[in-house]
């Protein structure tokens, strides 16, 4: 996208602020016209105070310099204040809609991108826009108005004199053309860079017990090193690009400046000027220096914010998943049927090939399988989180792709071996299963048949007690408790149960399993598990085996099939047996 687009597309997003945006613009052009003011005060000043002593000019003269800047420093603030408050809720804007962006975003996308990359944008890369919108506008309308009436006022006093200035517009503006490519690349660089330090930051916060355990502390420190390393050469590489444009800018200003000078006092011998013209140009001459260096000197930031902006975009132009169903599905009856359905990543290897299973409502069907035989991927496709390469998956008779999107999701609950709590209250872990809202009886409810509310009463403050980031502060039967809570609550008529007890010792591994229980009853319910002892009593068990399932039935009809099934039970029950 080019730097016209991106900032089109950014002023877009000003639009719905244009009245105060409009504001800002009215007075960074009221402080631009008090610029020439002052060096057009100082003609009349010198001519007409100092040659021709005239007392109305030696009257009204300091009045007038006191009033110049008084109306400046006014319409500076306003400036100032009118163009932050609309980069700001610009800023915020793109925030909300980058946020809404990520959480509609499709589960394949958070595989192929770091939490950090993601994190970074939101964060880092909305900033850099900050800078583009606020101080790239306020330099480049201020400074170019100032530059504009500076100019205007030089080709009153002196047409001559001003077109030497103006010569050295080209070379100036080849300068920034080159050094702005430059920039920008370096700019993207930096984003890239402080994604992956955003990236090696949350890795270790999140895994500092493994990382702690294994001594890894200082690979850690050497992956930390190399991306913060990586964000230094970016910005010194931007820095001497900078640092390389402003002196050389500097160089040809200084030059017209000399031969500006040289001419006006040629002028000045053969009585073509007076004292205040000569003075009250190269005034405005000098005057105009501090301008064009900032307008030399933006182009830093604002090349870095149109690279970020890019990125921003690039985030808020990502495809959400795909929603096409019309078709409401109120309360599910829970029959649930995998017809021929098959299914790849990003490979070309099957992880499921025409799998075809019927599930009637209130049953509880197991998946039972080696790691990579398809049990997850299998439940994944259920609730939409990945498509189906082939064959359907039908809830209640219809083809899940038909159903709104919403009104599916609503009918699922999902408890899994990797427990999600936020860093919120107990109350409002296990209210997040109902987001129209709950009672406190229905959610002490939730938590009594999930046998939680006997640790939750000796809790310090019991339901209000913070649980810490991903409930840290709570045992691992704890948090998988407040998950089951969690779907109690949501009463979805179809459960999916992934691993949900395991990595538990016994005596919570008994508690959960009584919950799960409570859970279960008058569900559609779904459950893989590695511990066979856990899904003796489900209504059937199907076993799968290399993305297809290769046994189905119960636990006593596959026992005495003497296949797969038989063979997993036979190496989980071995020890047991020799005892």
């Amino acid at each position: 996208m080019s730097s016209k687009d991106l900032y089109l597309r950014l002023l877009r997003y000003v639009f719905p602020y244009w009245r105060i945006f409009l504001v800002s613009l009215l007075a960074m052009a009221v402080t631009a016209a008090t610029e020439p003011a002052f060096p057009a005060l100082l003609k009349p000043l010198l001519d007409g105070s100092f040659v021709e002593k005239d007392p109305e000019t030696m009257r009204w003269m300091p009045i007038l310099i006191v009033a110049i800047f008084v109306v400046r420093g006014i319409a500076t603030y306003i400036s100032s204040y009118a163009i932050s408050w609309v980069s700001n809720r610009v800023v915020m804007d793109l925030r909300e809609l980058m946020f809404a962006r990520i959480v509609n975003l499709p589960t394949g996308y958070f595989a192929n991108n770091t939490s950090g990359a993601l994190i970074s944008k939101v964060s880092y890369d909305v900033n850099q826009v900050t800078d583009a919108a606020t101080s790239a506008i306020t330099v480049m309308v201020r400074d170019s108005l100032t530059i504009a009436g500076l100019l205007g006022w030089l080709l009153y006093l002196n047409w001559k004199l001003t077109l030497v200035a103006v010569v050295v517009t080209p070379a100036i503006a080849l300068v920034v053309k080159v050094f702005s490519g430059r920039l920008r690349a370096m700019s993207r660089g930096s984003q890239r860079s402080m994604g992956d330090i955003t990236h090696v930051l949350e890795e270790t916060i999140e895994c500092h017990k493994v990382v702690k355990i294994f001594g890894g502390q200082a690979y850690e420190a050497k992956r930390f090193h190399d991306a913060v390393n990586a964000l230094r050469r970016f910005n010194l590489k931007q820095a001497v690009a900078a640092s390389a444009s402003v002196p050389i800018v500097q160089v040809f200003a200084a030059i017209a400046v000399a031969v500006i000078v040289y001419m006006a006092s040629a002028q000045s011998a053969a009585n073509q000027t007076t004292v205040g013209e000569f003075v009250s140009f190269l005034t405005a001459m000098l005057m105009l220096l501090a301008p064009l260096k900032r307008l030399t000197g933006v182009n830093e930031s604002l090349q870095r914010g149109l690279a970020a902006a890019e990125s921003v975009f690039a985030l808020i132009d990502e495809e959400a998943e795909p929603d096409v169903g019309r078709q409401r599905l109120e309360r599910s009856k829970g029959a649930v049927e995998f017809r021929d359905v098959s299914f790849a990543y990003a490979t070309d290897r099957l992880a499921l090939d025409e799998v075809s299973l019927v599930i009637q409502p209130g049953e509880t069907v197991a998946l039972v399988g080696q790691s990579g035989s398809g049990k997850t991927t299998l439940v994944n496709l259920l609730p939409r989180f990945y498509h189906p390469t082939g064959g359907q998956i039908l809830v209640d008779g219809q083809d899940i792709e038909q159903l709104n999107l919403a009104d599916l999701r609503a009918n699922i609950a999902l408890v899994s071996q990797d427990v999600v709590l936020f860093n919120d209250t107990v109350a409002g872990n296990i209210a997040y299963g109902r987001q129209a809202g709950a009672s406190e009886a229905e959610i002490i409810a939730a938590a009594e048949a999930a046998h939680a509310m006997e640790f939750i009463r000796e809790m310090p403050q019991g339901l209000q007690t913070f649980v810490g980031e991903n409930g840290v502060r709570l045992s691992g039967g704890q948090r998988q408790r407040l998950a089951i809570a969690r779907a109690i609550l949501k009463n979805a008529p179809i459960l999916i149960l992934d691993e949900a007890t395991s990595a538990l010792d016994t005596e919570s591994e008994r508690h959960v399993q009584a919950a799960l229980e409570n859970l279960m009853q008058g569900r559609t319910t779904i459950v893989i598990a590695h511990r066979l002892s856990t899904i003796e009593h489900a209504d059937r068990i199907v076993v799968m085996q290399k993305g297809k399932i290769s046994e189905m039935g119960t636990h006593r009809e596959l026992l005495e099939k003497g296949g797969g099934y038989a063979n997993l039970h036979r190496i989980q029950f071995k020890p047991d047996e020799s005892s």
